[in-house]
């Protein structure tokens, strides 16, 4: 049986946990088995450039040792921190939440707004968004101003999702929202509800691809 692996690049296990548990829905029968890891050299939260390009040599050199035992890998953090080096490493898919929450957005709406965990991510996100040649399709991205170990405060976090989220849909026109952060999935639904336009959490997304490239065999 194939075996996807979704990396959780930062150090935190209740973020693996939340992860672990938005991949629930696509384990089904007869399809690849999904598992989950935490990256122990990475920080508690990935919210800078620089935690950004120091998990680089950590994630390839994971891949590179697990590389036999997974068909595919999945690199969980809304920065893809090392998704062109890993990709020169492996054969195998490697697909980044990031590029794939923002493609799958694309399919379901015209204008997609992004939920980002803090103010200094933004700039970061918005040149990977210009470097995927889709700047003309973001509304806007704003954020929750929560750091990421402090996301497990769901009462908290999911009344700012809320604010920021219809500030997207109303002020800036977002016909589809992404989650910014792979710590926001078991959000994903409620907030779906409040807001009455789609909501994408792109782990899923990223993980929903994989499935499909390990079904497919394509390589």
């Amino acid at each position: 049986m194939a075996t996807i692996l979704v990396i959780n690049p930062n150090s935190t296990e209740s973020m693996t946990r939340v992860i672990d548990e938005a991949c629930a829905p696509l384990r089904m029968p007869g399809g690849p088995t999904i598992e989950s890891a935490t990256l122990k050299e990475g920080p508690p939260g990935i919210e800078t450039q620089q935690h950004v390009d120091g998990l680089i040599p950590p994630l390839v050199s994971f891949v590179r040792k697990n590389e036999e035992r997974y068909a595919a890998f999945v690199i969980a953090c809304y920065s893809d921190p090392g998704l062109f080096s890993v990709r020169e490493v492996t054969r195998k898919p490697v697909l980044g939440i990031a590029e794939c929450g923002i493609l799958t957005a694309l399919t379901l709406g015209q204008k997609f707004g992004v939920i980002a965990i803090l103010r200094q991510s933004i700039a970061r996100h918005l040149r990977y968004v210009a470097a995927l040649g889709v700047s003309e399709r973001l509304a806007a991205e704003l954020p929750v101003e929560i750091p990421v170990v402090e996301l497990s405060n769901e009462e908290k976090t999911f009344r700012r999702m809320v604010e920021v989220g219809k500030a997207l849909r109303q002020q800036h026109g977002a016909d589809v929202v992404v989650m910014g952060c792979a710590g926001m999935a078991r959000h994903r639904r409620p907030l779906e509800t409040t807001l009455g336009v789609p909501v994408i959490d792109p782990t899923q997304a990223a993980v929903a691809m994989a499935i499909g490239a390990v079904q497919a065999q394509i390589v």
